[in-house]
């Protein structure tokens, strides 16, 4: 009983009842809900209390009816071949928009997407803003849809960022310069290259990074050595059998990602290719194909979940009136015994 209200029955606590308890307006319940500025901190902190207290939970549509706005996010992202990469993703996703009281709706696509499929999720969900995710953030044609119809979007690891866009990023050139450096301090010096989709800025990175590193330690690269991929399974075997085609092999392979380096292994194994002894093998983004294969892959982390929660809460940020920002996440090099010296 809150000031002669009941709320035995009741599904849930009414707006009216939290401003009761915290003898509040409920316009200001509105405000400290809707995380607005102009309340004070022991008003708020008692606003919350009361909602704690009540087990107050508003509904998404009613927090809308004033500024037009759904507290919802949209999040569209293609199948990828490595499903762990989506599932951590959503996850930080997920988290950032329920800290800030945002509904995630999700919108998977195929790789023959329309520019129609987005403008016909924005509109039919009506969300506040969407979430791209690689290699759809690079899609020129959406972007120009969602810039021209005045819908907020934030780019997850594009290739190129743009400021008057947000976009959070692993910095994957770096991450790159760093894994090659690790392999040729082992003394490798004929280092193949496994390439990933060429429609994902993370393979092109990872290959600037790759060259880079060489050139730094005063070696030419060598085009042979460079083999295109796909970021999935297959094109590590393919990879690998061009690779050990070539009259001067490779004494290591550096692949684009995880799968793909599952891949080279797998196949070394099948052709009685020593693994690291004969051949050291390295993937990217440690997901749990790294320890499922044998010998463990040397790779490197991405924290996705901690880039999707933080493309999450720039984008809200964005929506409520704070500009575009671009950010980027360091990753660390992981290093297991697919890896040896040459």
């Amino acid at each position: 009983m809150v000031r002669g209200i009941s709320t035995a029955g009741r599904r849930g606590a009414t707006i009216r009842e939290v401003a009761d308890r915290a003898g509040v307006s409920i316009k200001t319940v509105s405000r400290v809900v809707n995380n607005e500025p102009n309340v004070r901190p022991e008003t708020r902190e008692r606003v919350r209390d009361a909602v704690t207290a009540l087990d107050y939970e508003p509904l998404p549509a009613a927090r809308g009816l004033a500024g037009r706005r759904t507290f919802s996010i949209g999040l569209v992202y293609e199948n990828p071949h490595e499903f762990s990469y989506i599932q951590r993703l959503l996850e930080g996703a997920y988290a950032a928009c329920e800290e800030h009281g945002h509904a995630l709706l999700l919108r998977p696509c195929t790789d023959d997407l329309k520019p129609s499929t987005v403008r016909q999720f924005v509109r039919q969900t009506r969300v506040d803003g969407v979430l791209l995710t690689a290699p759809i953030a690079d899609r020129a044609d959406v972007t120009s849809l969602l810039v021209e119809g005045g819908t907020p979007f934030a780019q997850i690891s594009p290739r190129d960022t743009n400021p008057d866009w947000t976009s959070v990023s692993p910095d994957d050139v770096a991450a790159s310069r760093a894994l090659t450096a690790h392999v040729l301090g082992l003394g490798h010096r004929r280092i193949g290259f496994i390439k990933g989709d060429p429609r994902h800025g993370a393979s092109h990175k990872r290959l600037a990074g790759h060259l880079e590193c060489l050139r730094d330690h005063g070696l030419q690269a060598d085009p042979a050595l460079v083999v295109d991929g796909h970021f999935d399974f297959d094109s590590g075997k393919r990879g690998l059998l061009a690779l050990w085609r070539l009259s001067e092999r490779p004494t290591a392979i550096v692949a684009c990602n995880d799968d793909t380096a599952a891949g080279v292994v797998v196949g070394a194994h099948e052709r009685g290719i020593r693994v690291p002894e004969t051949l050291s093998v390295a993937g990217f983004d440690d997901s749990p194909t790294a320890t499922h294969t044998w010998p463990a892959l040397t790779t490197v982390r991405q924290p996705i979940a901690a880039i999707a929660h933080r493309a999450t809460e720039l984008l809200i940020a964005n929506v409520s009136g704070e500009p575009p920002r671009q950010e980027t996440f360091a990753c660390d090099l992981v290093a297991r015994s697919s890896m040896g010296r040459p």
